[in-house]
């Protein structure tokens, strides 16, 4: 993109963020496969010791941040989008655990709480120990900051997990074959 605006004039803003989460997101994902499994009583899997450290982004704030750079950057800028949530993997097992401890009624038979199906297995090969962001500058230059805390974000999160729970079954189960998921019928 930066070779077409400085070759040819293409007004263009470029934007890198740091990981998303939220509604919608594919159960392989981390933090909707915790949800998920942990919901239905499987282990929770965490790579390694789990100490690989990633910024999280609630995807609404991905979206207004987005919105902001097309309306107030300027032409050429490449903007970083972060939610200023760097912590490490187990941390965000341990919290989504905690969490669906106090929203969850009932747990999964044989559990008392859902960090006993923490299970440590063994690591990725090449699996990147750190994914940060600086997302300074958006702040600076646009005054753009995340509404969400990663304690709100993943609130939201777990509660349309639990109220779309038929959702994830269909794209769990194999019967998802590409077809676009979450739209008003019709659309």
């Amino acid at each position: 993109m930066r070779a077409w605006h400085e070759t040819y004039g293409l007004p263009v803003v470029i934007t890198n963020c740091s990981n998303n989460y939220g509604p919608y997101q594919f159960p392989e994902k981390l933090i909707p496969l915790i949800i998920t499994n942990a919901l239905d009583g499987k282990p929770l899997p965490v790579y390694g010791k789990g100490e690989q450290v990633r910024d999280w982004l609630y995807v609404d704030d991905h979206a207004r941040a987005l919105c902001q750079v097309l309306e107030q950057g300027v032409i050429g800028e490449t903007y970083n989008i972060g939610g200023h949530n760097e912590m490490q993997n187990i941390e965000v097992v341990r919290t989504l655990c905690s969490l669906l401890d106090n929203c969850v009624a009932r747990h999964p038979t044989g559990i008392s709480k859902f960090a006993d199906l923490i299970q440590f297995v063994a690591d990725r090969p090449g699996h990147d120990q750190r994914y940060a962001i600086d997302a300074g500058k958006i702040k600076a230059e646009l005054g753009w900051v995340p509404q969400e805390t990663f304690e709100t974000g993943l609130a939201k999160t777990i509660d349309w997990y639990l109220n779309n729970q038929e959702w994830c079954d269909h794209v769990r189960d194999g019967s998802y074959q590409g077809e676009r998921l979450g739209l008003a019928s019709g659309a």
